[in-house]
């Protein structure tokens, strides 16, 4: 049986949302099954002026990558530690499984965390650390060491066993963290920003394999960042945060293309935001003209660029408006277009399919499709 096999057969699978179907659920003797995670009126204040969670009510799935995002100061990072052990709420309940948790202090609980910091200990080599919570728990030497490097296998970091901690580099370093959370088959991994300290590249490829990780062992993964691109690549569901609040809860192709409010269309990188100025039936009126379409009640309307289609020279017609390109960013697979309706500005982002681009100064044509505009609660 090889190292993954073994591994990964300690517990039961659930497949990433975006590959469900091509991914079997891991089965074999001794499997456990993924925990959910249940929040009700939970509230954490620091002090009477600071309230980092205002009665969060939240459900996360068993076997589900689900992340907190939001803004430095949202609470994201508080409900993680409440989640741990490391922080007690003021008030409201916490389950894991079906089990009230909010009182069992954190060596008491299946979860693991892996910090941004990775909180690796110097002083002993990489098989050292990954055992460490092994040796905690009085494991049989024999059966730890196997432990470590069936585990390091799977990680695919066992030519590091035997370095030391300042030998390796940040991506290494990240893989180290996560095999010495997961060797002890936690039923819940948190994951505090693990990977905001690498360089773009390596980033990337770390997201990818993370998820890959999750989706092999199906364990129920909570991940923090505050990075939008980050969240939407490797969640099954997100929940964004702002001022202690889950302001939306969902999966990510529905968070970014149907956002609930004006703070999550931000956060989640819109600029096209218009107040509406007026309805008709069929109809509504912003600063850069009336669309006609059946749209919905909120008082902002988002549309999002990559829906616009632009059009050389003007071309009257319904939802088509006269525009002008201000200023162009190419970005290789797309060309981003700064444009002026009149006194007011809109950006859109066309696929480049090697077409010529337009041209600074040009007057183009603006057409937005009904279907890319959403209408938002302030």
């Amino acid at each position: 049986m090889t190292a993954e096999a073994t591994f990964t057969g300690a517990r039961s699978g659930a497949a990433d949302a975006h590959e469900r179907a091509a991914a079997p659920a891991a089965t074999g003797a001794g499997a456990r099954s993924a925990s959910s995670i249940t929040l009700r009126g939970l509230t954490k204040a620091f002090g009477p002026e600071v309230i980092a969670l205002d009665a969060v009510d939240l459900d996360v799935e068993a076997g589900e990558f689900f992340t907190l995002l939001g803004p430095s100061g949202c609470g994201k990072t508080t409900l993680l530690r409440i989640l741990a052990g490391l922080e007690r709420p003021n008030a409201g309940e916490l389950k894991i499984g079906e089990k009230p948790v909010t009182a069992i202090p954190p060596h008491k609980r299946s979860v693991n965390t892996v910090f941004q910091s990775y909180a690796l200990f110097p002083h002993l080599n990489v098989r050292e650390n990954i055992a460490f919570g092994l040796r905690m728990r009085g494991v049989d030497k024999k059966q730890a060491q196997r432990k470590v490097e069936e585990t390091a296998a799977f990680i695919k970091i066992g030519e590091l066993l035997d370095r030391r901690i300042d030998q390796l580099s940040g991506g290494q370093r990240q893989r180290i963290a996560l095999a010495r959370a997961l060797i002890n088959e936690p039923d819940v991994l948190l994951l505090d920003e693990p990977l905001s300290a690498l360089d773009a590249g390596l980033r990337s490829e770390l997201q990818v394999e993370l998820l890959r990780t999750q989706k092999r062992l199906g364990m129920t993964f909570v991940f923090v960042t505050h990075d939008q691109q980050e969240a939407m690549v490797m969640s099954d569901r997100i929940a964004v945060l702002n001022g202690g609040r889950i302001q939306q809860v969902g999966p990510p192709q529905t968070v970014y293309e149907h956002p609930e409010n004006l703070f999550v269309a931000r956060f989640m990188g819109h600029t096209n935001l218009f107040a509406v100025r007026d309805r008709g039936e069929g109809s509504l009126t912003t600063d850069l003209g009336t669309l006609q379409g059946n749209f919905g009640d909120g008082g902002h309307a988002l549309i999002r660029p990559e829906t616009l289609e632009l059009i050389a020279g003007h071309e009257p017609g319904p939802n088509r408006l006269a525009a002008r390109v201000d200023e162009r960013l190419y970005r290789g697979s797309v060309a981003e277009y700064r444009l002026a309706c009149g006194e007011t500005q809109i950006t859109a982002t066309c696929n480049n399919r090697g077409q010529a681009l337009f041209d600074v100064g040009e007057p183009v044509t603006l057409e937005i499709a009904p279907e890319g505009v959403v209408t938002l609660d302030d």
